[in-house]
């Protein structure tokens, strides 16, 4: 008799409760190489995440991590808890905001709340799921917020009876 194989995956639409809060683990401490490299693969020439003594002359006196890597960073953490292999599409992001900055060497934390879902009305075998997005560093200082929409598969025909 072989053991049972259980394959990793994300939450099925029926899966998803409202008002469930997700936090993800571990958290992912923040570099100077990911931010150089992240800043420079996307072609972002601000001064803040590349040059280290304009930065010192700014408001924060260091360089910022670029809050494109942060929110990537945020929602790529949620994948293998919420949406590995069950989504479908990304349908979009809204109210992102990114009260405090995020530092080389800080750690982000990320935590995924469900605030709504539905059955999709022209694909009867997928849902609709919206997640409020939470990241927060090393000191539970909120760094980003995000809420996003997705498109998830229903339940297989033969798991949904």
């Amino acid at each position: 008799m072989s053991a049972r194989e259980i394959v990793q995956r994300g939450l099925y639409f029926e899966e998803f409760e409202v008002d469930a809060r997700y936090l993800h683990r571990p958290g992912r401490t923040a570099t100077e190489a990911d931010n150089v490299l992240f800043t420079t693969l996307t072609m972002n020439t601000q001064a803040l995440h590349l040059d280290a003594a304009f930065a010192r002359s700014q408001e924060f006196g260091q360089r910022l991590m670029n809050s494109m890597w942060t929110l990537s960073t945020m929602v790529g953490s949620s994948v293998a808890q919420l949406t590995q292999g069950t989504l479908v599409a990304q349908l979009g992001f809204g109210d992102i905001a990114f009260p405090h900055p995020l530092f080389a060497g800080d750690t982000l934390y990320t935590e995924s709340t469900i605030t709504a879902k539905r059955p999709s009305s022209s694909r009867p075998t997928q849902g609709i799921v919206t997640i409020a997005h939470t990241g927060r560093n090393q000191d539970d200082v909120v760094v980003a917020t995000a809420i996003r929409t997705v498109l998830v598969h229903r339940l297989p025909e033969q798991e949904n009876r």
